[in-house]
């Protein structure tokens, strides 16, 4: 196969939770243990930062992944979800795993997956993990998918764990309160492993300090040792502040490992995305007017996006807006702008929520536009219809983003 062929067999061949949802989620981690077996445990032959949280774990991911390249280590990044190529969820030291490889390990072990009918999530962290033994990493930042406890990503035994904040999103299998939230995030308290938490709230660090405790494990609340911090970084949104803070927290924590100096960190932060190639926060795509896009896509991450947005001058304010079937409506409407006007539609993915449904819930909110197509058509007529002196933001899902970058 080539290596079109190949991602397009991954993506066709089981369920996968950004595609189809619940259908998806496995309720243990027995296929991700099979597979790490079969290739012979590549994840306990490297060290690894593992990072949760319902929002920031990209930002955070590639800070630390950032830091540690300019430190001089090669750097080993797994994240999830993909904008545009399947292998940018693999890179080392801000370079996609090669197609060759991805090519050759589905070749490879292909019988294998569909013998133990393992999901793509499940396939692509098995691959992360061969490819970051095989090249050597000195470290690798391995970004959960989603919860934690019972995340492919949860075999690994980390130097640190993160955990960034917790919100309400993916309830129908994390849990409907902050606590039950928690819990499944949790869940990659490794014993004896300091665990760094980025936000807590009075509902959430009950949890995290009993877990820490049952693990004999160091906890560190980056918002109380890091209240004062000073630094700042190029990816663009105010809410970085907060994952700065968790990043260099992480990082002296990891300094008991690696040689990291104030200059390396301070370089690695203005350097995310050079290093690590990450889009998508906060990102300004042109001026005049300004267009602006962001992957915050549940009530946690808008509310604070929606905070920036009204730091903005502008005259008018245009909106490209889509979300997936599953999204609570009900708690993200309430945080948009009533004062601009949508480009209401479907992100281009299975579980995409029609733009006829998300316009009519919309009105319920006093929140006014047009449905339109395509995502990338509706840029095309917010563009044509907005001035110089306007601003269009461009959200609501990763997968709105990724159709406009």
């Amino acid at each position: 196969m080539t290596y079109q062929e190949t991602v397009k067999w991954m993506f066709d061949q089981l369920p996968m939770y950004q595609l189809q949802g619940a259908v998806a989620y496995k309720a243990d981690l027995s296929n991700i243990e099979k597979l790490s077996a079969y290739l012979n445990h590549p994840e306990r032959k490297i060290k690894t930062i593992h990072v949760a949280g319902t929002n920031g774990k990209g930002s955070t991911s590639s800070m630390l992944a950032s830091i540690l390249q300019e430190a001089g280590y090669k750097v080993g990044l797994y994240t999830s979800p993909h904008m545009k190529d399947f292998r940018e969820r693999i890179k080392i030291n801000g370079n996609e795993i090669p197609e060759s490889f991805v090519v050759d390990f589905i070749a490879q072990n292909k019988t294998f997956f569909e013998k133990e009918t393992l999901s793509f999530f499940e396939m692509t962290v098995g691959m992360a993990f061969d490819y970051f033994e095989k090249e050597k990493v000195d470290i690798a930042v391995i970004e959960v998918g989603m919860g934690g406890r019972l995340d492919a990503t949860n075999i690994i035994t980390p130097l640190v764990s993160v955990i960034t904040n917790i919100g309400k999103d993916h309830t129908a299998f994390l849990g409907d309160t902050l606590a039950k939230i928690a819990e499944e995030k949790a869940g990659i308290i490794k014993p004896n492993t300091p665990i760094v938490i980025g936000e807590y709230t009075e509902e959430t660090k009950p949890v995290f300090v009993e877990k820490a405790k049952q693990a004999n494990s160091s906890i560190y609340f980056a918002s109380e040792t890091y209240s004062d911090n000073q630094l700042t970084s190029d990816l663009g949104g105010l809410y970085q502040q907060k994952n700065i803070r968790t990043v260099r927290q992480a990082i002296e924590l990891l300094r008991k490992y690696f040689s990291i100096t104030a200059k390396n960190e301070e370089e690695g932060l203005q350097n995310v995305v050079a290093n690590t190639k990450l889009w998508g926060r906060w990102q300004v795509l042109q001026q005049n007017p300004k267009v602006v896009a962001d992957t915050a896509h549940n009530d946690h991450g808008l509310s604070i996006v929606m905070k920036q947005l009204k730091t903005e001058k502008y005259k008018n304010l245009y909106i490209v807006f889509g979300v997936v079937n599953d999204k609570d409506l009900d708690s993200v409407l309430p945080l948009l702008p009533k004062d601009a006007k949508y480009f209401f539609s479907k992100p281009n993915i299975f579980r995409g929520l029609d733009g006829e449904i998300l316009a009519q819930k919309a009105s319920e909110f006093n929140l006014r536009g047009e449905v339109v197509g395509s995502i990338p058509e509706a840029y095309e007529k917010a563009k044509l219809e907005a001035t110089s002196e306007d601003l269009i933001y461009i959200g609501g899902s990763t997968f709105v983003v990724a159709e406009i970058l």
